[in-house]
């Protein structure tokens, strides 16, 4: 009889437990949904372990002229060759990150039947809601993650009542996105200067306009070696920043293999996304990252993209103080709204870069 993903998607879906009810349930295989194909599995086999270590960018001399020098080149350096890089001393106090990962747990770990009220597995039905990620249909057959996610958009806009994000992490919530905010608009100006730019030339282009949260939830899984916490996949935002709590799982592929992005304690992760790679005209690569499952659990992290979707009719498109004759335009101009259309229509392992490559 013909496997048909749509009826485990369908009885996930119906319970609104997300993955964490699976486990709670006390499964002990996981459904055929989250299992890699063969192939897959076997490549992971053959790849090997990489030794590279993450850049770490220490923002403390930020405010004298050779430590700013300093940390520009070291962002220039890791944004060419990884795309990510860790941040440490960046300003946001310890006791915001640990109520951001505090505040996450509580909502995944709360009472079902009031998590469920959030639940829809439509990105268009709500601006806040969760589900369990199982992009089944959407990425043609690919597997659905081990992860349950609390999605939180228009943060910024002020289309977003704070009273629609759930009362178990709103203040926490609230709290770290005007931290995060501040945050941005430094490494917008270093990210500028990494490329030669003034300080404000990404700010002025509206690529901030738009802010969105998720909130991860990455239960324990029986059978870790099967799935993934986080498919392979590169962002459809300008800048990611991540903040993880300290079980690791997250993993940055660089030179053909998969480096682990080992936490930090009170650190940050920033990661460029494809549109910032395609402002740079190549420049500054877009991160391709994962996370893979674990047997131990639950992984908190939680990711605020910054997409300049609110800016509909403004064209992007590589920056021209970075074209000349000796570096023509690589991709064409677009509205964001187009690319991260496209973005969510392939398979979520597949680079939405070359859609817009001339």
């Amino acid at each position: 009889m013909d496997y048909d993903p749509s009826d485990e998607k369908k009885a996930i879906d119906d319970a609104k437990a997300g993955v964490k009810g699976l486990v709670d349930s006390g499964i002990v295989e996981i459904p055929r949904i989250f299992i890699r194909p063969p192939h897959e599995l076997a490549e992971e086999l053959n790849m090997c372990k990489s030794t590279l270590q993450v850049p770490v960018v220490d923002l403390s001399g930020i405010h004298v002229e050779d430590g700013s020098k300093k940390i520009v080149d070291e962002i220039r350096e890791a944004s060419e060759k990884w795309g990510l890089f860790q941040l440490i001393n960046h300003g946001i106090p310890s006791s915001v990150l640990e109520g951001m990962i505090d505040g996450t747990r509580k909502f995944h770990e709360q009472d079902v039947e009031v998590k469920k009220e959030y639940y829809s597995s439509d990105p268009t039905a709500r601006k806040v809601r969760y589900d369990s990620n199982l992009h089944v249909n959407k990425t043609k057959g690919k597997i659905a993650n081990w992860k349950d996610t609390l999605y939180i958009f228009e943060l910024v806009s002020g289309h977003l009542e704070p009273e629609e994000i759930p009362e178990v992490c709103r203040k926490t919530s609230l709290e770290y996105i005007n931290h995060v905010l501040k945050l941005e608009d430094i490494l917008l100006g270093l990210l500028s200067e990494a490329l030669g730019l003034k300080p404000n030339h990404l700010k002025a282009t509206e690529c901030d306009k738009t802010q969105s949260m998720v909130c991860h939830y990455y239960p324990a899984c029986p059978q870790p070696e099967l799935t993934l916490g986080t498919s392979k996949h590169t962002d459809p935002s300008f800048l990611t920043i991540i903040l993880q709590d300290q079980s690791g799982g997250l993993q940055v592929m660089c030179d053909n293999q998969w480096a682990d992005v080992t936490p930090i304690e009170h650190g940050l992760v920033v990661n460029i996304g494809d549109l910032l790679q395609i402002l740079s005209n190549d420049k500054f690569v877009s991160a391709t990252h994962r996370v893979v499952a674990k047997n131990v659990g639950p992984r908190i992290s939680v990711a605020c993209f910054s997409n300049g979707l609110l800016a509909p009719s403004k064209m992007y498109g590589p920056i021209k103080e970075l074209i000349s004759k000796e570096s023509p335009p690589l991709y064409k101009d677009f509205q964001v709204v187009d690319y991260v259309t496209k973005f969510f229509s392939k398979p979520l392992d597949k680079t939405g870069l070359d859609l817009f490559r001339l």
